[in-house]
């Protein structure tokens, strides 16, 4: 049986405004992190929110850029595509083009998915990064401190597509992942390890998005067609950051305009 998790939504009227929420989250979510543990752990995905989030972090005009602790992050990602960091694909050559060019954490810091080797070495090179990063034993698994996920138009989040191998990899933190209806694999971390880590929010916009958030939220359970229904926090809370495109479809509508913020309980 699926795990019980309140969802919390904020809804704002733009894609921009998403962004902004978006660089909030992160860099509070830092703050807290490095203040408790000394560091802060955060995997991030590719894409085009991610990317605003991104350029608003690095820009120091903007309030974010100064309070994100830069030298105490540790920063992963969600998942890769197999091709070279300089590929115009890469999720790392994204995030490097739009932030990491642009702001002082250390190189060292900076965890990447080595896309250019083969699938299954860059998922067991990456996999043996976090343990020895996490200084885990044994198989503990571990805990990022916030986890940023996209949703596709087929319920896929990170790189768990529908009907793929990697829905049912519960032993390992990383795995490759052939993806047949787009005759390619990626690498992406285990929906076990997401729904570890203290905090996981969904960053969606847009019209597109509707119908399948709204399945993915209030449709039957089926991960095998809907992967992003397997993302159930054991925190017992998920986060989701949207636009009012995307959140047309959802329940408890204050029934004004955006911003606003919205609740449900998935069983």
């Amino acid at each position: 049986m699926p795990r019980a998790v309140s969802v919390t939504y904020a809804v704002w009227p733009t894609p921009a405004e998403v962004a902004a929420g978006a660089a909030d989250l992160f860099a509070s979510a830092a703050i807290t992190a490095a203040n408790t543990r000394g560091q802060a752990r955060i995997a991030i995905s590719g894409g085009t929110t991610p990317k605003a989030m991104f350029a608003l972090l690095a820009d120091r005009s903007q309030p974010y850029f100064a309070r994100v602790p830069w030298e105490k992050l540790q920063l992963f990602w969600v998942d890769e595509r197999t091709v070279p960091p300089d590929h115009k694909d890469s999720n790392y050559g994204m995030t490097k083009a739009a932030m990491l060019d642009h702001v002082p954490l250390p190189a060292a810091n900076i965890h990447r998915i080595q896309g250019e080797l083969e699938p299954e070495a860059a998922a067991d090179h990456y996999e043996a990064e976090i343990r020895t990063s996490f200084r885990l034993e044994g198989a503990e698994t571990p805990t990022f401190d916030l986890v940023l996920l996209g949703m596709g138009d087929d319920g896929h989040t990170a790189s768990l597509f529908p009907h793929t191998e990697a829905l049912h990899a519960l032993g390992r933190i990383a795995v490759a992942n052939r993806v047949e209806k787009m005759d390619t694999w990626r690498v992406t971390l285990t929906w076990p390890v997401i729904n570890h880590a203290r905090r996981v929010a969904f960053l969606i916009e847009g019209a597109g998005k509707r119908d399948i958030l709204r399945d993915v939220l209030l449709g039957a359970y089926d991960p095998e067609t809907k992967p992003s229904q397997l993302i159930r926090p054991a925190s017992g809370t998920l986060s989701l950051l949207l636009d009012a495109a995307a959140a047309a479809a959802l329940p408890n509508d204050p029934g004004q305009p955006p911003p606003y913020i919205g609740s449900l309980e998935l069983k």
